[in-house]
């Protein structure tokens, strides 16, 4: 299974929020834990206090009662309106009951009659020995409040985090977002770079963690830059400096050849002139990809497509005498306006008509269509075998299984100036009835071409 990468703000707000819930939890925790000591010191304080303070005014009550009838109760003053959580029993040294607080009834405590603290299940007691150990009072004080008290305090510490996290992750989120955005700037200004955009990267407003890369970055793009301009160099100047001496031995050799007279040495001086017009015509190919290269395809003015396409036809027609191509316009296309460079449509066009007719079968035409979208279809029968995978053709020296003898080139240097007029090049091939298949080629323009 792929996973998709995440990106690097994303992978820091997860790495904080969890860090924060986790260190606010562990706070909370050690935070409830002395808190809950510290409230047991505070409720055993009052409770002791409550119990020393106590004890002289039970202990005169107690004598001025008639304890001969049972355990008395201590009435309260205002029953109801408060929250009562400390009750407290008299008793003797035999451990009877003789007298307990309205809120409490005559059953004895279970804590034993020693002075001190005592702590039951639900209760903490505090007992004090008076009358020469022969009266002890003991004060009561519910654990469920002391419980209650400390589960409220740490609700009061976690409701926060509740509330303040998702601020929290927001807020995290736009400062880390703010913090990366020169790394998304720089990984922006990287990716915009390819082999016809090779300039600079500015560092202006990096950070020092980051400007090193940038600095680098500019040192392989000047290195890579500087060995493109040589390859291009060297295949267009190659080209130009042997397009002559080969048109002379081209000339020379069609002369010798007219001269021969035995037919083994016309033989051999044919073959050698297949080899030149192939080196020619690889010469013109190499040039042409070597503006194509350059970046040629744009123009800021506007040049009507329809117009061009037919003055390039007719000059096709006129040099290949035996090709047959069929322009069709779609209804209500006159004109096609395009910001193209006419040299770099015109290298497109003759490099198409003449994979047309080179690949393309005996004595069927080749069919241009002009679509009302403004795309350029040129299309043609094809007997042979094809690719499954047509688009293999737009690399370098691939060709397909046939006898004629091509570059392998055309197609390359079509894709490479599409690319330079901000077009496509769509290749597909059209089952038909017939044993044959039709192989298309479609340009795609944009109606408003940036300049």
């Amino acid at each position: 299974m792929h996973l998709k990468p995440r990106s690097l703000a994303g992978r820091l707000v997860l790495s904080i929020s969890v860090l924060l819930v986790l260190f606010w939890t562990i706070g909370v925790a050690l935070s409830i834990h002395v808190m809950r000591e510290e409230f047991d010191e505070v409720f055993d304080s009052a409770l002791q206090e409550t119990a020393e303070r106590l004890a002289p005014l039970v202990i005169d009550d107690y004598f001025r009662r008639n304890n001969a009838t049972g355990p008395n109760e201590v009435s309260a003053l205002n029953p109801g309106e408060i929250d009562e959580y400390l009750t407290y029993q008299v008793r003797d040294a035999s451990g009877r009951v003789v007298l307990h607080s309205h809120n409490n009834g005559a059953e004895a405590y279970p804590a034993p009659l020693r002075h001190g603290f005592w702590s039951g299940e639900d209760l903490r007691i505090y007992t004090i020995a008076t009358v020469s150990n022969t009266v002890f009072i003991q004060v009561a004080d519910s654990l469920a409040h002391r419980r209650e008290a400390t589960l409220e305090s740490a609700l009061t510490l976690l409701v926060p985090i509740l509330l303040l996290l998702p601020i929290g992750m927001v807020a995290t989120r736009l400062v880390v977002m703010l913090a990366t955005r020169p790394v998304n700037e720089l990984r922006d200004a990287i990716g915009e770079r390819d082999g016809s955009n090779l300039e600079p990267i500015a560092p202006a407003g990096l950070p020092t963690e980051i400007a090193t890369i940038t600095s680098s970055v500019n040192r392989l793009l000047g290195r890579l830059k500087h060995a493109l301009h040589a390859e291009r160099d060297l295949a267009a100047n190659s080209a130009h400096e042997l397009r002559t001496p080969v048109a002379g031995a081209l000339a020379q050799m069609e002369l010798l050849s007219g001269q021969l007279t035995r037919p083994e040495d016309k033989s051999r001086a044919d073959q050698v002139l297949a080899a030149l017009r192939r080196l020619s015509v690889i010469l013109e190919k190499l040039l042409q990809l070597s503006r194509a290269e350059a970046g040629i395809g744009l123009s800021k003015t506007p040049v009507d497509l329809v117009g061009l396409v037919t003055l390039l036809v007719e000059g096709f027609r006129r040099s290949h005498t035996d090709a047959d191509v069929d322009v069709q316009l779609a209804p209500g296309v006159a004109n096609l306006p395009r910001t193209v460079d006419p040299d770099a449509f015109a290298i497109v066009l003759n490099n198409l008509l003449e994979n047309a007719r080179r690949y393309g079968a005996p004595a069927k035409p080749i069919t241009l269509t002009i679509a009302a979208d403004g795309s350029i279809v040129v299309a043609n029968a094809v007997n042979g075998p094809i690719d499954p995978d047509v688009d293999v053709y737009r690399a370098r020296f691939k060709r397909g299984q046939t006898t004629e003898r091509g570059s392998g080139l055309g197609l390359t240097i079509v894709d490479k100036l599409m690319e330079q007029m901000n077009g496509t090049m769509t290749l597909r091939v059209v089952e038909t009835q017939g044993p044959e298949k039709r192989f298309e080629c479609a340009l795609s323009f944009p109606a408003n071409n940036p300049q």
